[in-house]
Formats: C-alpha cells, sequence, structure tokens
C-alpha cells in the first residue's frame, strides 16, 4: 500500500483493520478555517470509536499545526491518543517540501505514548503509495459518524478487512535499513514477527484476553444493579477485541441511572475488583498496573447525544459487547 525510506524507526504495527485518510489535496482546497478546523474534530471523534491501536491516521503533514493549519491537521494528543501509527505525508509542491513534526512537543508525545509515527515522501524515488487504495476504497466515515458526512470528500475511512477480504494491513519497519512497507496480509500473519518470538507472544496474548473477559463476566454476574442503579455493563476496547495483553486494562462501559450515594458506592466496589485483579494479574504475570478496570460511566443523556463511550452502544463497528448481569455462570479464578 506504501513504503518509506526517511527517518524509519525498528517496529511493527500489526493486524490493522482501519484507515483515517485525510487526503492531502482535498484538505488544502478547503475554503474556510471552519472546515479545516471540522476535519480535526472529525479526526478526534473517531479515535473515541475505532478500535484501539487497530487503526491509524495518514495524511498532511504536519499534524497538529496549531497556527498555519493549512500545514496539516489541527489536532491535540488526545484526539489521536488510540491510533497505532501516525503517518505524515509530504508532497513536494515545486521546489518546496513541507516541514514535518520531528523535535516538535507533538511529536515528543508520539514517542512517550508509544505511538508509531512514519514521515511519507510519496515523491521520492522508489517510494511506492497507493494512492487509488485511499482514496478510491469504500468510506464508512459516513456510517460511522453522520454528522461529519460532510467531510467525507476529505477524510475517507477505510474497512480494511471488509474491504480487502478478511486481509488487515500490517506495516513492518527496519530502521537499520531505513526501510518500511505496509501490506495487506492475514490478521495474525506469522510472517511478521520470528517464530518463537510470536507463537510466545501469542499465547500470552491469547492467555490475557480470555482471563479479561472472564473477569469482565465475573464482575457483572456478581454486581447487585439495583443497589447501584446500573442498567447495563459492557466491556470493550482490546479486551473484546482479543488483543488485550498482560499490561492491558479492562474496558468497562457501565449504563447508570441513580443518585450520587449509588455512584460513590458503585465506584468503591468496582475499585475493589479493580485492585483484586491487579493482584491477580502481578501473581500471573508480573506486572501491575495499579487497578486493572478502566470504567466509563455512561448516562441516557450520553446515549442520547451519543458523547463520551456512549457511541460504541450499537456502534456501527468496534461495538461494545453487552455482559450479563446476576449470570452466575463466570467462574472466579
Amino acid at each position: 500500500m506504501f513504503s518509506a525510506n526517511r527517518y524509519v524507526t525498528n517496529g511493527v504495527v500489526a493486524n490493522v483493520t482501519h484507515v483515517v485518510y485525510v487526503d492531502p489535496e482535498r484538505y488544502a482546497e478547503l475554503g474556510d478555517r471552519q472546515s479545516l478546523l471540522a476535519v480535526g474534530r472529525a479526526v478526534g471523534k473517531l479515535n473515541t470509536v475505532l478500535p484501539k491501536r487497530q487503526f491509524i491516521l495518514i495524511g498532511p503533514g504536519r499534524w497538529g499545526s496549531r497556527g498555519e493549519i493549512k500545514l496539516g491537521v489541527s489536532v491535540t494528543y488526545s484526539d489521536i491518543s488510540n491510533t497505532a501509527l501516525l503517518v505524515e505525508i509530504a508532497r513536494t509542491k515545486g521546489d518546496y517540501v513541507p516541514d514535518l513534526s520531528f523535535g516538535t512537543h507533538f511529536f515528543q508525545d508520539l514517542v512517550e505514548a508509544n505511538i508509531r509515527y512514519l514521515p511519507l515522501y510519496p515523491d521520492d524515488d522508489g517510494v511506492v503509495f497507493n494512492e487509488s487504495f485511499f482514496r478510491d476504497s469504500p468510506n464508512v466515515l459516513g456510517a460511522m459518524l453522520p454528522e461529519y458526512d460532510d467531510l467525507a470528500d476529505t477524510v475517507h475511512v477505510i474497512d480494511v478487512p471488509e474491504f480487502a477480504g478478511g486481509l488487515s494491513l500490517q506495516i513492518l519497519m527496519n530502521g537499520d535499513r531505513d526501510e518500511a512497507v505496509a501490506v495487506l496480509g492475514d490478521v495474525g500473519a506469522d510472517a511478521v514477527e520470528p517464530a518463537s518470538a510470536q507463537s510466545t507472544d501469542t499465547r500470552l496474548r491469547d492467555d490475557a484476553w480470555r482471563w479479561r473477559l472472564e473477569m469482565a463476566e465475573a464482575v457483572a454476574a456478581q454486581i447487585d444493579a439495583g443497589r447501584f442503579g446500573v442498567q447495563a455493563m459492557y466491556v470493550a476496547g482490546s479486551t473484546k477485541n482479543a488483543t488485550a495483553g498482560p499490561c492491558s486494562d479492562i474496558d468497562l462501559l457501565i449504563h447508570w441511572r441513580g443518585n450520587q450515594r449509588q455512584r460513590e458506592e458503585l465506584m468503591l466496589w468496582l475499585e475493589g475488583w479493580s485492585k483484586c485483579l491487579d493482584e491477580i494479574n502481578y501473581l500471573k504475570t508480573g506486572h501491575r498496573t495499579g487497578g486493572i478496570l478502566d470504567v466509563h460511566i455512561i448516562t441516557d443523556e450520553d446515549i442520547e447525544k451519543g458523547t463520551s463511550f456512549a457511541v460504541k452502544i450499537d456502534a456501527v463497528t468496534d461495538a461494545a459487547r453487552m455482559l450479563n448481569l446476576g449470570d452466575k455462570g463466570a467462574q472466579w479464578r
């Protein structure tokens, strides 16, 4: 799909299911500042609804521009915090090549958050950039965020497995050779890592997500919904998507109706679970997180307005999974 040969670091971004592509040419054609800012807001909303660390952002450099936002999409770190990789496209215009994010505070935020970064210079000799894939593949932006459908010419969201017959995007980066390549391949393809490391990592990850899902089911089974004002519970994120590792948290979405005292008691009850599960995880894996449950309270108003994590409920893609309240079938381990 694309290659790069400048400023490449070592790493693998595997099993990418979604691509958010901001078309550089269409972005430059937007006529007013409000439209440019709207692109940044759309990216920020996508950051909350797409599967965490399973999507990448591609767009004109440089991302995070605050002044002359024609130079790149105006976003903050919180707008891109869940992406696995940020790609900045630097198109040559006459004798001018845009500056990218190296050395900026924005770039440092990416490094510290372990978000991969890759600059792409499509006009360099030997570089591959399959622009038709990013421009012409079906755009699911309108289905995911109907309020931003008017930006569909500029912001292109690609559901890779849906478009590519079940394949996902794999990005392989070799800093020693200063080369990177993005290809379509099987989900979980063994080629992305040495076989011994991959098999060990797969076993640990498989155990991690299964145990987390069982624990999410156990929490839901043990909760006194009436006491706490809980209407429904959902699991989301890496636990639901079977990608959680030994350090991952468990994202719980709780549809809640109650008074302040009920909420305080609910959070105390969940904190006890969180710390106990963290201790068990430490004994199993040697990793501590300080608390393994990441709880998101969702109200009727959130659901009505589609705000916060409420967008995960009945979402078009990466929808949260409902848990059974009071089901004693999940066994404590």
